[in-house]
C-alpha cells in the first residue's frame, strides 16, 4: 500500500544521526606521562541520581561523543576522557565519569589527579582537601601547595592469590586478581623485559593473558569481567619499590605507574604480607615515572592512597561539523 501525494511532491525521507554539538571545550593534561582530557563545556548533562546511573545514560545515549572526543581525528587511543558532572553526594566539589577508547571506567586514579589539577587551572579550587563523586564511589583528593595530587581511592582488596591461567604462546601463568576501582589480574613474567623498546612483545603477552582469561571464566567478584592486566617487574629507579606495565581495556598502554593498578597491587602485598598499613609504595611505571602509594584502614576495607603530579598541557574547542565524514570519530 502506498501513500497518496497528489497534488504535492513527496517530501524526501529523513534519516538522522546521533545528535553533535556544534563544540565540546576540553582541557587536556598528563599524569605521570599519561593524557587526561577533561570535559568542561558543550556535553549534554546524562541523567541519573548516582553517577552509575550517569554512566549508563552516557553509555546509551551519548556513546558517539565519547568517541568523538578521544579517538582520532580529535584525539588518539591512549587518551582517557573525563565528564564533569554536578556532584551527588552532599559535601562533593563535582562528580566524574571516565572514558576511554571502547567504553567507560569505574574510576582512574591517574585521571582524578589530571580533572583536580585542571580544576584547580580553572580556578574552580584551590589548595586543600576535596571530595568527588564517580561511579563506583565518592573518592577523596588533596591537592598539596606544591602541585602534587594525593588521591583517597574506593577501598581496594584483593580478591584471590595465585590463579593459574593456560596461556597459548605462554603457558602457565600465575597472578593475583585484584579489586583498585578497575579489575586486575597482576602477574610477573620472568624473562620478558618491562622495557619501551620491548612494547610489542609487552603488547602481545598480556593481550594473550586478557583473551584467556575471557576464554576460561576467570573473572572477579560476582563474575565481574577482569579488563586490566598488570605485569610487575623490578624497578630501574633507585627510589621505586617495584617497575610495572598495564594493559587497559582499550588495547593501549598505560603511560603513568596506574592509580587503580597501583591501588590493585598494594591491595595484593598486603593480603601476602608484605606490606603494612601506612608502609610507603613507590611504583614506578614504564616510562619512568612515579607515584607514591600506601594503605589505610577504613570502615570499608583497605584505603589507597596515591600521589603524583599532573601538568595542563593545552585547551581545545572542539568542532563537530555536519559535513564532516569523521564527525563521530575514528571507531575501529
Amino acid at each position: 500500500m502506498s501513500l497518496s501525494t497528489r497534488g504535492a511532491e513527496a517530501a524526501p525521507l529523513q534519516v538522522t544521526g546521533p545528535a553533535f554539538p556544534a563544540a565540546i571545550r576540553v582541557v587536556d593534561s598528563h599524569t605521570e606521562g599519561e593524557p587526561t582530557r577533561v570535559v568542561v563545556d558543550g556535553w549534554p548533562q546524562p541523567a541519573g541520581r548516582t553517577m552509575a546511573e550517569r554512566r549508563e545514560r552516557l553509555r546509551r545515549e551519548f556513546d558517539h561523543l565519547r568517541a568523538s572526543v578521544v579517538l582520532e581525528p580529535r584525539g588518539h587511543a591512549a587518551i582517557v576522557g573525563a565528564l564533569l558532572t554536578p556532584p551527588v553526594e552532599p559535601g562533593s566539589a563535582a562528580g566524574v565519569v571516565f572514558f576511554n577508547n571502547v567504553g567507560y571506567l569505574g574510576m582512574c586514579g591517574h585521571g582524578l589527579i589530571g580533572v583536580v589539577t585542571t580544576l584547580h587551572y580553572l580556578g574552580r579550587l584551590g589548595p586543600g582537601v576535596v571530595r568527588i563523586d564517580t561511579p563506583v564511589g565518592t573518592v577523596g583528593a588533596e591537592l598539596g601547595a606544591d602541585g602534587a595530587v594525593t588521591i583517597e581511592n574506593v577501598p581496594a582488596y584483593c580478591h584471590a592469590l595465585d590463579v593459574a591461567v593456560e596461556v597459548p604462546g605462554l603457558g602457565r601463568v600465575v597472578g593475583d586478581v585484584a579489586w583498585g576501582g578497575n579489575w586486575f589480574f597482576i602477574t610477573h613474567l620472568p624473562g620478558l623485559s618491562v622495557e619501551l623498546p620491548n612494547l610489542d612483545a609487552l603488547y602481545r603477552a598480556t593481550r594473550a593473558i586478557l583473551a584467556a582469561l575471557r576464554e576460561q571464566g576467570i573473572t572477579g567478584k560476582d563474575g565481574a569481567e577482569i579488563d586490566h592486566v598488570e605485569l610487575s617487574a623490578p624497578p630501574r629507579r633507585a627510589d621505586a619499590d617495584c617497575r610495572n606495565f598495564v594493559l587497559c581495556p582499550g588495547g593501549e598502554y598505560d603511560r603513568s605507574p596506574c592509580g587503580t593498578g597501583t591501588s590493585a597491587k598494594m591491595a595484593t602485598l598486603h593480603a601476602r604480607g608484605e606490606l603494612a598499613l601506612g608502609a610507603p609504595w613507590r611504583q614506578e611505571s614504564i616510562t619512568g615515572s612515579l607515584f607514591h602509594g600506601w594503605l589505610t584502614a577504613g570502615p570499608a576495607g583497605l584505603v589507597p592512597h596515591i600521589r603524583g603530579r599532573a601538568f595542563v598541557t593545552g585547551e581545545a574547542t572542539l568542532r563537530f561539523d555536519p559535513a564532516d565524514p569523521f564527525q563521530g570519530g575514528l571507531v575501529p
